[in-house]
């Protein structure tokens, strides 16, 4: 877009650099979903580890950078550019696979993974809020839909092929070529073709009366949505819960099928169909929350994922059993993950954007870090299906908390009405 181009919100307005942001993200996605099926066989085949909390600790690595990646992205999006995060999210992608491939020992491959999640930390925050900037208040739902399920469609596709080729070529061989590709034509497509949209937050931010002039500090961010805002606290505490059971499927779960004599590609398909789920839905659930409101949609969510989880912790490592939970996670996930950052988007006006979701996120993905723990010590400490029922509790304890304390909004068409 060319700086004299006249600026407009809207999907359709905007359809070119939507698409390709879509496009993005799910290769954003697709770095993460290379690692699903293969890296906890790699601890343990590669690696020796016999330690699940061992294995699991490239999560918690992972978690925490990007974490704070979140919270500083947010924090700095406004003052540098959406465009700039996202490409160097992109640059620290690059050192992945070349780490993966040269590691002498397992630490190699947990700072590779700090790498991986300031990638995800920087390009993925970027995609959201770019949307966002783009398609404004009205169809808000609706790209966060689009932009969640081309991500966790990128996650499900990568996955299930790396788990699928892992059974025919070494897992290490499999992620390290897979990873430098993706890393590669993701930095190609932002940098040459991405634009930024700091004029589009402008165009909205003066058709509200904005009650703030600017952005706020990082200080009143956080505390805003921590703690200090009952809609912003709500949602950040469920997205925490939300991806400590994601932490637990991704690093446990293939731990736990293989304990019970899956295959590598049983386990790809059981780590491909949940974020395939996930994704697939989001696109329908994220235009829903526009029209129904947000708190139906996160409540139903995180009870549905707390059945799915008690489901898989019954299940005995059965394959069947697991399919059929990790289809009923997705289903609940697709409900909650885009819902979550569109209330976070309801709640503050446009200039604060970018802080709230930053803060929202540093919550949210603290759960990797939590669930890494939590699973890796209570797998060892007891077993598999222990660790699965506690996350299974959290989940609908969760589920519970947004039902009492997320105020109810008036639907995104009432209020433009």
């Amino acid at each position: 877009m060319s700086s004299g181009a006249e600026v407009r919100l809207g999907l359709r307005e905007n359809l070119a650099q939507f698409s390709l942001l879509v496009a993005i993200n799910a290769f954003v996605g697709a770095m993460v979903g290379l690692e699903r099926s293969t890296l906890p066989l790699i601890g343990r085949e590669s690696f020796g580890l016999t330690s699940s909390a061992a294995v699991l600790s490239f999560i918690v690595a992972f978690g925490l950078a990007k974490a704070l990646t979140n919270l500083a992205a947010g924090a700095t999006a406004e003052r540098i550019g959406r465009r700039r995060l996202l490409i160097a999210g992109w640059a620290f992608a690059l050192p992945v696979p070349l780490l993966v491939a040269v590691a002498p020992t397992w630490a190699w491959i947990v700072a590779a993974n700090v790498l991986l999640g300031v990638n995800q930390g920087l390009a993925w925050s970027m995609t959201v809020v770019m949307k966002i900037d783009l398609v404004g208040p009205r169809r808000r739902g609706l790209a966060l839909g689009l932009n969640e399920a081309a991500g966790y469609g990128g996650v499900a596709v990568a996955a299930a092929l790396s788990g699928w080729l892992a059974g025919e070529f070494a897992p290490r061989d499999v992620l390290v070529v897979a990873s430098t590709a993706v890393a590669v034509t993701g930095l190609v497509l932002s940098a040459a073709f991405a634009r930024d949209t700091a004029r589009h937050v402008a165009l909205e931010q003066a058709a509200q009366s904005a009650e703030s002039a600017g952005a706020p500090s990082l200080t009143e961010a956080f505390r805003e949505a921590s703690y200090a805002d009952p809609a912003l606290r709500a949602c950040s505490q469920a997205g925490l819960v939300n991806n400590l059971n994601d932490a637990l499927a991704w690093g446990l779960v293939p731990l736990f099928l293989a304990a019970h004599g899956a295959s590598a590609a049983q386990i790809g398909l059981v780590a491909g169909l949940y974020p395939a789920v996930w994704g697939a839905g989001q696109i329908g659930t994220g235009h829903w929350s526009d029209r129904v409101g947000r708190k139906p949609l996160i409540v139903a969510g995180m009870l549905v994922q707390g059945a799915a989880l008690a489901l898989l912790a019954a299940s005995g490592g059965d394959v069947g059993l697991a399919a059929c939970s990790a289809v009923g996670l997705g289903a609940g996930t697709a409900l909650v993950y885009p819902t979550l950052i569109a209330a976070i988007s309801d709640a503050v006006a446009p200039v604060a954007r970018a802080s709230a979701v930053g803060v929202y996120r540093f919550w949210r993905d603290m759960g990797y870090v939590a669930g890494g723990l939590v699973a890796g010590v209570l797998a060892d400490a007891i077993d598999f299906s222990a660790a699965i029922a506690v996350v299974a509790a959290a989940t609908t304890a969760s589920g519970l908390w947004v039902a009492l304390d997320l105020p109810t909004r008036p639907r995104v068409t009432e209020r433009l009405a």
